[in-house]
């Protein structure tokens, strides 16, 4: 639930994925895509605070006919594969990765979410987040954050599993230095 953060302030405190109404809206992403491509077998999307992923998986249970989940994530900041492993929240002791939005963990409200509708995390090295933010530039023409390129990093390592499989990947963010692209 939102919080009021401070009576003098006025604000209210929105936690950026681990609250219900923000799952829910990040989910409409996914929802979107099985409108227009209702049979896929999967969906990429990356994994950091967890509010895309279980939108992404909620949405997959409703609109969906037999889609899966599957997440992507940097070695260098694996707590939700981790997570998914321990049935606990981890937490990063080091987060030296370029995907520098994945660097947060999940929640308590998103967690179960996660465990109930995600099929896997594969983790990516930070060379194949790279080479997917260039693949997706050189071929798309869209500069996308490393943090975004991650879910297209996962498919393109474990490929060979996906063969004749109809499959979607999130691609969200631009919060690109142009200045510092990696490639």
């Amino acid at each position: 639930m939102a919080q009021h953060i401070g009576e003098t302030q006025g604000a209210t405190f929105i936690h950026p994925s681990n609250e219900l109404d923000v799952i829910l809206g990040q989910g409409t992403a996914a929802k979107e895509l099985l409108e227009e491509y209702p049979d896929l077998d999967y969906i990429f999307t990356p994994v950091g605070g967890g509010g895309l992923i279980a939108g992404t998986a909620i949405s997959a249970q409703h609109f969906g006919q037999s889609c899966q989940v599957i997440g992507g994530e940097p070695f260098q900041a694996d707590d939700a594969y981790r997570t998914l492993k321990s049935g606990v929240i981890e937490t990063n002791l080091e987060t030296n990765t370029i995907a520098d939005g994945l660097k947060t963990q999940l929640g308590t409200i998103n967690l179960p979410i996660i465990q109930k509708g995600v099929e896997k995390i594969i983790r990516v090295e930070e060379h194949e987040i790279i080479c997917a933010m260039q693949l997706i530039w050189e071929r798309l023409k869209i500069v996308c954050e490393p943090s975004s390129a991650v879910a297209l990093a996962a498919f393109l390592r474990e490929r060979n599993s996906f063969v004749n499989k109809k499959l979607g990947i999130i691609i969200s963010g631009g919060n690109v230095d142009f200045c510092k692209l990696p490639f």
